[in-house]
C-alpha cells in the first residue's frame, strides 16, 4: 500500500490501455462475451403501463428501443471481478519503478504472484466472501470502520509500521489504465462474434459493431478506464449507479457540476457504495468521455439480477446488473437509444462487473415480499417471473 507518486503515472490515453493490456495480459482471464436472446428481446420490448405506475415515468409512452446486447463476463475473471485487471497493472508499474470488497481480492492475489507482502484494509462490514477471498490469497488484512476517513486513519497506521505502498482501489492512473482493458478486449470479440454471425446484431452484414458500452460506476476507476480506452472510436460510454440511499453520486454530481465527496448508502449493490474518485470525476464528468449517468432501484437491480440467474444461467453480483437494469427499466435510457438510433437500434456492451457472492446472500435478497405470486400475475414485478413470458409473447 503507501502512495504511488502521482507524478509518475501515465497519461490517460487509449494508446496506454493498450500498454496495459500487454502487461496484464499474462496475468489475467479473457474472459468470454456472451449473447442472450431473450433479454435482448426484453430491451427491445416496450415496458408495460402497469409496470411504469408509480414511477417518474408514470402515464407516458414507453419507450421503443431496438437494442442487441453483450455481456463481458468478468464475473468469471480471476477473483472473480475485473479489479485484477488494475490491481496487475499497477503492481506491475510498481515494480518497475522500484526495481529500480475486489480491489483487496486483486490486490492480494497480484502481491502473492510477485511474491510481494499484502497489506488489505476492508471495512468490517464488507462482504463475509470478499473478506474470505482476499486472506485465502495470503494477505494480510487491517480492519476499518465505513467511512473514508475511518479507512485512511487505519491505512496511515499501517504505512508507517509496514513502510507499504499505497496502491488505491480506483482512483489512480495505473489503476485506471488497468480497468480500461476490458473495453479493448469488448470491442474486438464483438467484432468477433457479428463477422461469424451478423443476426447476433442490429446492423446485419457489413455493419458496425459496438455502438455503446455501459457500466456500473462506483469509485469511478471501471467506468473511467472504459472511457478512455474507447475515447474517439465512436463508441458511447455510460454509467449504471444505484439509486438507493444517494449511491447514485456521480450522477448527481456531475447534474449539479460538483463531485459528491461522502456517500453513506447500504444498497444491495455494495461495490457500488464508494463515492466518486477525484482523477476518475475529471474523465467521467466530462461529455466527451461519457455520454450519460443513469441510476435504478434496488428492486430494478434484484429485477434483472433474477433475469440473469434464471435466464443466463450466469452467477453475478448485485453490482454487476446494474447497467443492464438501466437498459431494461431506465425509460429515460430507453428513450435516449430510441431517440439516438432511429430504426437501426444499437449494439450494447453491458459489463458484468463482477461475481463475489453467495448463494445465502442472493438468497436473502430474494427472500422479501415482492416476489408474492399475486403481485406476480398483476405485473407489478417489472420484468420478472411471469412478467418475462408475457414481454416476450407480446
Amino acid at each position: 500500500m503507501g502512495s504511488i507518486p502521482y507524478q509518475t503515472a501515465l497519461e490517460l490515453t487509449r494508446d496506454n490501455v493498450i500498454a496495459a493490456h500487454a502487461l496484464v495480459k499474462p496475468h489475467i482471464h479473457h474472459t468470454p462475451v456472451q449473447t442472450n436472446t431473450t433479454l435482448s428481446t426484453l430491451a427491445s420490448t416496450p415496458q408495460s403501463p402497469d409496470a411504469l405506475k408509480g414511477t417518474p415515468w408514470e402515464g407516458q409512452e414507453p419507450a421503443k428501443p431496438k437494442i442487441k446486447l453483450f455481456f463481458k463476463c468478468e464475473n468469471f475473471q480471476r477473483i472473480g471481478a475485473f479489479k485484477v485487471r488494475g490491481a496487475f497493472h499497477a503492481v506491475k508499474r510498481l515494480i518497475e519503478r522500484t526495481e529500480g470488497g475486489n480491489h483487496a481480492q486483486a490486490l492480494a492475489l497480484a502481491g502473492k504472484t510477485f511474491s510481494i507482502p499484502a497489506h488489505i484494509v476492508m471495512p468490517s462490514i464488507s462482504t463475509p466472501s470478499k473478506i474470505a477471498g482476499t486472506k485465502s490469497q495470503g494477505a494480510i488484512v487491517h480492519f476499518s470502520g465505513s467511512t473514508s476517513d475511518e479507512r485512511e486513519a487505519v491505512v496511515a497506521d499501517v504505512i508507517k509500521q509496514t513502510g507499504a505502498t499505497l496502491v488505491p482501489p480506483y482512483d489512480h492512473a495505473d489503476i485506471i489504465l488497468g480497468q480500461g482493458t476490458m473495453a479493448l478486449e469488448i470491442e474486438a470479440q464483438v467484432e468477433e462474434l457479428l463477422a461469424s454471425d451478423a443476426d447476433l446484431g442490429v446492423h446485419g452484414t457489413g455493419g458496425k459493431g459496438l455502438d455503446a458500452v455501459i457500466a456500473p460506476c462506483g469509485g469511478g476507476g471501471m467506468l473511467a478506464g472504459n472511457a478512455v480506452a474507447l475515447h474517439g472510436t465512436g463508441v458511447r460510454v455510460f454509467g449504471a449507479e444505484p439509486s438507493f440511499e444517494g449511491a447514485d453520486d456521480a450522477r448527481r454530481g456531475v447534474a449539479a457540476g460538483s463531485r459528491v465527496t461522502s456517500v453513506k448508502t447500504l444498497t444491495i449493490a455494495d461495490g457500488l457504495r464508494t463515492p466518486l474518485g477525484e482523477i476518475n470525476w475529471k474523465i467521467i464528468s466530462d461529455p466527451s468521455y461519457i455520454a450519460g449517468l443513469y441510476a435504478v432501484t434496488e428492486q430494478n437491480i434484484k429485477d434483472a439480477m433474477r433475469l440473469v440467474l434464471e435466464r443466463m444461467k450466469c452467477f453475478v453480483e448485485p453490482s454487476a446488473v446494474v447497467g443492464l437494469a438501466v437498459i431494461l427499466f431506465n425509460e429515460d435510457f430507453r428513450k435516449m437509444v430510441e431517440r439516438e438510433s432511429g430504426d437501426e437500434g444499437w449494439n450494447i456492451g453491458v459489463v458484468f462487473s463482477g461475481g463475489n457472492t453467495t448463494v445465502e446472500a442472493i438468497s436473502k435478497i430474494f427472500e422479501v415480499k415482492e416476489d408474492k405470486p399475486a403481485e406476480r400475475a398483476e405485473g407489478k414485478v417489472g420484468r420478472d417471473g411471469e412478467r418475462v413470458a408475457e414481454n416476450v409473447a407480446g
